[in-house]
């Protein structure tokens, strides 16, 4: 059941009720109630995302339903730096913009919790993506597309905890709407990102030690002489954690260099590892897509002895890719990309109890924030113009915006910022 695709049954009702329901209970919280000491730290009184305010202009708004509406194929794809919050803030953006729209999520949320959930998911429009079986998912999309309803995915595939960073997209967004084109030749198609940025209201520092705290008790971390400066507390999680995997595979380990440069020479020896592991007609040409294709040959040798192996080195290497130059080019961080440190390494590492279970499904932030979204101009895909779109202009047009808005936010004294340890 859980690796089958149902059909979608939009309950038109359904959803337009659940948008103010998703605004209090999972965003913005209870109005008065959310302000009283005590009740404030519940979390279906606060709203579960700690939302305070969505600044989410009319320009932008006007600019995305222009398009949604009138029969037009639209592919929204808006980024992806968290989970749970992406969901909560999509569901905003296509109630004001485009109620109608399906939205994509991992089959283990829309069929891994009971029948009852499933038939709810699927009267909100969720469509499951299946591993290894994408056709009946992007036959689905294609058809509601073509019907001029709209279809939001997440480009950027898994979330990488980047708040500043916008990572390489997965290409089925622009395929679909291509291919619905193809079908629906007369018509108009769309791929329209939508970019937004979380910003805490104030300073949160007290409450990342917290969870610094919880974390380093939970995997055994010993706390460093700089731990009472959060970015060195932070950091030296890293540290511990690279020297461990660099001795679970017998790595050498000089401390005397930088964090990167060991990540990096941890990073090639495992992806060796795992080529010469799986073999060689499973490792694709592209470097990026070596994860994708060992993924693939476990679910082909469920009974190899090997995959135990195999999925030890995927997981590994996910974990340290998922840190990427992004993290190694600034002076300085913000203490919302220390919050995302945190929150990576919470997903990674922190497993075994219902509340490490709760938290990667519904990770809770450290403080009141207020969610910044914006619609660049959408790539229409229809005439001369549209055959030279491709993910590069795409993701290029999504980092630029959230440069932009980034830029707007420090101009106003929106961030608080700290030495980068990474470049230490």
């Amino acid at each position: 059941m859980l690796n089958k695709f149902v059909r979608p049954k939009p309950n038109k009702t359904l959803i337009r009720v659940l948008a103010p329901v998703n605004n209090i209970l999972f965003l913005k919280g209870l109005p008065l109630l959310r302000d009283v000491p005590g009740l404030n730290r519940i979390p279906g009184i606060r709203g579960i995302c700690d939302i305070r305010h969505i600044d989410f202009p009319q320009t932008d708004q006007d600019r995305l339903s222009e398009i949604c509406n009138g029969g037009k194929i639209v592919f929204i794809t808006p980024n992806h730096p968290e989970f749970f919050t992406d969901w909560m803030l999509d569901k905003h953006v296509t109630s004001l913009t485009c109620q109608m729209a399906a939205n994509w999520a991992t089959h283990d949320v829309v069929n891994g919790l009971g029948k009852g959930m499933q038939k709810f998911w699927l009267a909100n429009n969720l469509i499951a993506q299946i591993p290894g079986n994408p056709g009946p998912s992007r036959a689905y999309s294609i058809e509601w597309a073509g019907k001029g309803n709209g279809v939001l995915l997440h480009p950027e595939g898994g979330v990488g905890w980047h708040s500043n960073y916008v990572a390489p997209l997965f290409p089925g967004a622009l395929q679909m709407a291509r291919e619905t084109l193809a079908e629906y030749p007369a018509g108009e198609a769309y791929v329209a990102p939508v970019v937004w940025k979380m910003v805490f209201n104030g300073d949160v520092t007290g409450r990342l030690h917290k969870e610094c705290g919880y974390v380093e008790k939970k995997l055994r971390i010993d706390r460093d002489s700089d731990s009472g400066v959060i970015q060195q507390r932070v950091f030296n999680m890293y540290q511990v954690l690279l020297k461990r995997d660099e001795s679970k595979w017998e790595m050498s380990i000089d401390e005397a260099t930088s964090y990167r440069q060991r990540q990096l020479a941890l990073i090639e020896t495992l992806r060796e590892k795992l080529c010469q592991t799986i073999q060689d007609s499973y490792v694709a040409e592209e470097d990026e897509l070596l994860l994708r294709g060992a993924r693939r040959w476990m679910r082909e040798h469920k009974d190899d002895p090997r995959r135990k192996l195999v999925r030890d080195l995927v997981q590994t290497i996910a974990r340290h890719e998922s840190l990427d130059e992004y993290a190694f080019v600034n002076e300085t961080v913000t203490q919302e990309e220390l919050a995302d440190h945190i929150k990576r390494i919470r997903r990674d590492y922190c497993k075994g109890t219902l509340k490490d279970t709760l938290n990667a499904f519904v990770p809770q932030a450290a403080g009141q924030r207020t969610a910044h979204i914006r619609v660049p101009e959408p790539f229409a895909l229809h005439g001369n113009g549209g055959v030279e779109v491709d993910l590069e202009a795409l993701r290029a047009r999504m980092q630029d915006t959230l440069d932009e808005m980034n830029g707007e936010i420090e101009a106003r004294g929106g961030f608080m910022r700290f030495d980068n340890p990474f470049l230490g």
